[in-house]
């Protein structure tokens, strides 16, 4: 390997040579670097929070920012520099970048059935999710990710395209019957429920919560959506699913890491708990110790 080939597996910087690409090259470190902050200041709050620790909805919440904390961290090098992060792009991540996007994306599926299995049935719920098996769940979506990480890295790139194009034709399928399917069906259920139920302070948390995983979802599609999308029709055409110069200027990949930055903002504004502990605990604000 020559000198040139080896400077191109490291990747260098976006070429600063427009207005443009300047412009790219400051949003793409204000993105990682706002990612990496939200996703960390809910996680340290969910930690300090027995209470919040207590609920199962706020364990996947810690698992969607674990990862959303490495996709901030890995967007220094897939957003900053002159990257592809395809199979036979000399300047590849072996997989690993884009599957901290997908654990992300495997998370708040989960989360979603999560919460649609508890307000259709709680009683069931309370008896089946346990915190042991909700924990399960969360190590068996991880390890599955990096096995498939793994399974890529030992398999021709055929092959490893022909996987990646399946697991995106399902994930496809998943996204519309559990973002659109279950949460249409968990809102009808829900508004029937509180209907039932007289006006208190529950009442209308319980219907924050709800308000709150229609919002989560609606976001999620449109960022994702687009770019599960391409990549099915690309796989099975058989071309190339990379039609712009490297992840920073690709609208489609930016879009989905934006996600990582609004999901951990709705999750702060919808949630009074959460944003009371990362307001006093976490970034320690003088105007909110003193209202508590």
């Amino acid at each position: 390997m020559n000198i040139s080939e080896s400077s191109a597996g490291l990747g260098t910087v976006l070429p600063l040579t427009s207005f443009e690409n300047v412009l790219l090259f400051l949003f793409s470190i204000v993105l990682a670097t706002a990612i990496i902050f939200i996703n960390a200041s809910v996680f340290i709050a969910i930690v300090m929070n027995r209470s919040l620790r207590n609920e199962n909805r706020f364990m996947y919440m810690l698992s969607t920012c674990l990862s959303d904390i490495c996709t901030g961290i890995s967007y220094y090098y897939a957003g900053v520099m002159d990257v592809r992060d395809d199979y036979d792009s000399p300047t590849r991540t072996f997989y690993i970048v884009p599957t901290f996007l997908g654990l992300s994306y495997m998370a708040i599926l989960a989360a979603q059935s999560d919460r649609y299995h508890a307000v259709s049935a709680p009683f069931k719920y309370s008896q089946r999710m346990t915190r042991n098996r909700t924990l399960l769940v969360i190590l068996a979506y991880w390890v599955y990710a990096f096995i498939l990480v793994a399974v890529n890295n030992l398999v021709t790139t055929g092959v490893a395209k022909a996987v990646t194009g399946l697991g995106t034709f399902v994930a496809n399928i998943f996204s519309i019957i559990i973002m659109i399917g279950l949460n249409l069906r968990l809102f009808v259920i829900a508004k029937f429920q509180l209907e039932r139920e007289p006006p208190s302070e529950e009442r209308d948390n319980k219907r924050a919560s709800i308000y709150l995983i229609i919002i989560v979802a609606v976001c999620f599609l449109i960022a994702w959506l687009p770019w599960f999308l391409l990549m099915t029709v690309c796989t099975f055409r058989g071309g190339s699913c990379f039609p712009f110069r490297n992840d920073g200027t690709d609208p489609l990949r930016i879009l989905a890491r934006v996600n990582a930055l609004i999901t951990p903002l709705l999750y702060i504004r919808g949630c009074a708990p959460l944003k009371s502990t990362i307001m006093v605990k976490v970034w320690r604000m003088p105007c909110c110790k003193s209202k508590g």
